[in-house]
């Protein structure tokens, strides 16, 4: 992913503008670790089980008239697990110690969320038009009574979690 680098620095940021943070993980909504920051913690399980956790956010979201997940907040004995979402397509999952000012984690997480779907979500648009290219692209040697296709609607990953980044 191309956009990893600019990622990891949008996580570094954050942790330093949120020192009680202890970890950021950035991670696609079927699972798939885009970045990390999560010293002593294994980033594909927590990009694992955030894809789980919004799958039953996202429903439960949805099943109650509360239209798009947003977010999703756990709070343990030890600390916070904050998961925003970033763009269409990704999600912001942070680790937090439990002396953390929730307001100040709220605002900072919806932020780098934002920002990290921006990212994502250009890569993404960047990407599909690539290949839009290369599909129209006319070979050189082509009969004249050829078909034209309709070009398809973008497939959509494997979890329908939809979330959205507007505060």
């Amino acid at each position: 992913m191309a956009a990893e680098p600019e990622i990891l620095d949008e996580l570094r940021r954050l942790r330093a503008r949120v020192p009680q943070l202890t970890g950021a993980l950035a991670a696609s909504v079927d699972g798939l670790v885009l970045a990390h920051d999560t010293p002593g913690v294994e980033p594909e399980s927590v990009a694992a089980l955030t894809a789980t956790a919004l799958g039953v956010a996202v429903r439960m979201a949805d099943v109650t008239g509360q239209g798009d997940l947003r977010e999703l907040l756990v709070r343990g004995v030890y600390g916070y697990v904050a998961t925003y979402a970033a763009g269409r397509t990704a999600v912001l999952t942070l680790l937090a110690q439990d002396r953390v000012n929730v307001g100040r984690l709220h605002l900072e997480g919806r932020r780098a969320g934002a920002r990290i779907g921006e990212l994502v979500d250009a890569e993404a648009t960047a990407r599909d038009a690539g290949k839009a290219t290369s599909r129209t692209a006319k070979p050189a040697a082509r009969p004249a009574a050829s078909r034209t296709r309709t070009p398809r609607a973008p497939r959509t990953t494997g979890t329908s979690a939809p979330t959205t980044t507007e505060s």
